[in-house]
């Protein structure tokens, strides 16, 4: 490929975005959301999610505008005027860094034990750039992949982007990765991932990734790299400078033994219509990769099931593997994006209904929960009493998979802290129980019922809590 058909990467940031041939577009309302509440929120884009994504015809509704564009309520209302006056009339800069920190603190930013339950130990040190929630999968996040070609407004690994140093996770190599699986023979797949680790040329990814290829770590079946750039930035794969780079990467991973999969995220079916971005999926899949289709369920953005079922089918004929769809997370701007549990399995139940069996690898809707990563089966009435049924897909305890349990039928639930159980019954089964705590790791795995109750209200209160 020839180094004149590169393009050439344009980011778009809260500094610049006033240079974009697209800025005219908006209004001065619009504007002044994007300038307030970027100061809380990480916001990037590119240029080819602005000329290729959004339909600027039909903003501020164009789903991608909601996905990449900050709207004021994503903040509540009286926080947003306090902090536009700062902003704006004011311009107290430690003025607005406290108000900034408090909101942030309020918003959950590390959910699911994140911080608390997930960090794993390396001779009584805490791997800062690793997470090791299931037995079988090591997330790991390298310290160049820490950023996006273009950042989602929901993102649930928002605190990764904002200069929140003592809440991230990097790695600034792989050393302490191996060292750390060499110990740990159980498990079989690592999840790169930040950020975006394909933000980073291929030099950089391949000094991440060849050091998992040792024979010492025969046990590593599967390496995983979680990205948004398929979606956004499909130009990775088909004509920057390196992009064949990164294919002949990707080949040597497989011809090594272990299956490399791409966890690409696409929250809408805009994103897969591109030329382009067809191209990217096809480029992938030839070099002997996977790629696999998820996304959360987000108001605003994919609730419609017909748009679930597009995304999924053209994922099938292009050679992708529908994966997951996620229920919106319990962080950051949840109260705008989060949609009620029950409408959350009629959107994915309308979707499934229309696809063949090919497209029905994905599953869903799942909450990833501090026990683990529930899915939602049904809404079912067993014994005259309307009920949620269960299952955890993954769990902290290995033994709590694939065990079915019920909760008490809440329309208005939006997540998995809210339910209670039914038939009377005062905890699930998993809340006497105790995962097994791994070598070196000094982690209370117990889960009493408190800290299943959500921590948004008590953030507002107390904002130096994040647990």
């Amino acid at each position: 490929m020839n180094t004149e058909d590169a393009v050439r990467f344009r980011p778009y940031t809260r500094s610049n975005i006033s240079e974009a041939p697209q800025w005219g577009k908006l209004t001065q309302d619009q504007r002044e959301s994007v300038t307030v509440i970027s100061r809380v929120l990480p916001f990037r884009v590119n240029s080819y999610v602005l000329g290729e994504l959004i339909d600027w015809d039909n903003i501020p509704d164009d789903p991608i505008y909601r996905l990449t564009f900050p709207h004021r309520d994503m903040l509540r209302p009286q926080e947003y005027e306090a902090l536009r006056d700062l902003v704006l009339v004011d311009k107290d800069e430690k003025k607005i860094e406290r108000m900034v920190h408090d909101i942030r603190m309020r918003m959950n930013p590390h959910p699911a034990g994140q911080m608390t339950h997930n960090v794993p130990y390396l001779d009584g040190r805490p791997l800062s750039g690793l997470q090791h929630k299931y037995r079988e999968t090591v997330l790991f996040f390298p310290k160049a992949g820490q950023s996006c070609h273009a950042y989602c407004t929901f993102c649930f690994r928002w605190p990764q982007f904002v200069g929140m140093e003592e809440l991230k996770f990097d790695a600034k190599d792989a050393s302490e990765l191996v060292a750390y699986l060499k110990r740990h023979k159980d498990v079989t797949d690592i999840l790169i991932t930040g950020g975006d680790p394909m933000v980073m040329n291929t030099r950089a990814l391949s000094s991440y990734i060849e050091p998992l290829l040792v024979p010492e770590l025969s046990h590593i079946q599967n390496i995983r790299i979680g990205t948004k750039s398929v979606a956004y930035w499909p130009q990775r794969f088909v004509n920057e400078k390196d992009s064949d780079d990164v294919l002949r990467l990707f080949e040597k991973v497989v011809a090594s033994g272990k299956n490399l999969a791409l966890m690409g995220h696409y929250n809408h079916p805009a994103e897969l219509r591109t030329p382009l971005a067809q191209q990217a999926v096809r480029r992938i899949i030839s070099t002997g990769a996977t790629l696999r289709i998820q996304a959360p369920l987000i108001r605003h953005i994919n609730e419609d099931p017909n748009g679930w079922a597009e995304l999924w089918t053209t994922g099938v004929r292009l050679g992708a593997i529908p994966y997951y769809m996620f229920v919106e997370r319990d962080t950051g701007p949840s109260h705008y994006f989060e949609l009620p549990l029950a409408k959350a399995y009629e959107v994915f139940q309308q979707a499934y209904k229309q696809v063949s069996g090919l497209a029905r690898t994905v599953r869903g809707p799942s909450m990833s929960a501090h026990p683990g990563k529930v899915v939602i089966d049904g809404i079912v009435t067993l014994a005259g009493e309307k009920v949620f049924a269960l299952q955890f897909l993954q769990a902290r305890n290995p033994d709590w998979v694939r065990r079915p349990f019920y909760a008490k039928f809440d329309p208005k639930a939006t997540w998995f802290d809210q339910l209670v159980p039914a038939f009377g019954e005062d905890k699930f089964f998993f809340q006497e129980d105790s995962a097994p705590a791994r070598e070196e790791q000094v982690v209370e795995h117990r889960i009493p019922v408190a800290s299943l109750k959500r921590t948004r209200e008590v953030h507002a209160d107390a904002p130096a809590d994040v647990s």
